[in-house]
């Protein structure tokens, strides 16, 4: 485990960070398929990172494909630097930057970490789908971004 670290650099990701993501993230190291999707997103330009003491420590990946609103994808912080702040820090800076007044995500209903997070952060719950990973449904969870009014829900526009 480390020290809080204080100096943090929030950035796009670029090539030369792909190895250091894929070594990062414990599951990539084992599937293909996440690797490809890694390196993909950081050649779009859709992957930011956190560079803590010159070194990355965490990624998020964010697209505009789920039905034009952007979505998070993937949020993957290092082992050793969890519990650091990392995360939200991703997540609130993807909610100051993304230009829509609309931001979705989502999560496996077993990881109970990311959804104490979303709910800290504003978010609520959009939705659940079933089937996509055996029997642990995916909770989709939405939000305003703050420079959009920061209400989350539907259509609070009428409740004004």
């Amino acid at each position: 485990m480390i020290e809080q670290i204080n100096e943090q650099v929030i950035r796009a990701a670029v090539s030369s960070d792909i190895d250091a993501l894929l070594a990062l993230d414990l599951i990539a190291q084992g599937e293909p398929l996440r690797q490809a999707f890694i390196r993909k997103a950081v050649n779009d330009g859709h992957c930011t990172v956190v560079e803590a003491a010159g070194q990355v420590v965490a990624y998020l990946i964010m697209e505009r494909n789920f039905f034009g609103w952007p979505f998070i994808e993937l949020v993957y912080v290092h082992d050793d630097y969890r519990k650091h702040g990392y995360a939200t820090t991703l997540m609130q800076h993807i909610e100051a930057t993304c230009g829509t007044e609309k931001l979705f995500t989502s999560t496996n209903l077993s990881n109970l970490r990311m959804q104490r997070l979303l709910e800290k952060l504003g978010y609520t719950v959009s939705g659940v789908v079933h089937n996509l990973d055996e029997g642990d449904p995916e909770v989709f969870y939405f939000k305003r971004p703050a420079h959009f009014g920061g209400e989350s829900g539907y259509n609070t526009a009428q409740s004004k």
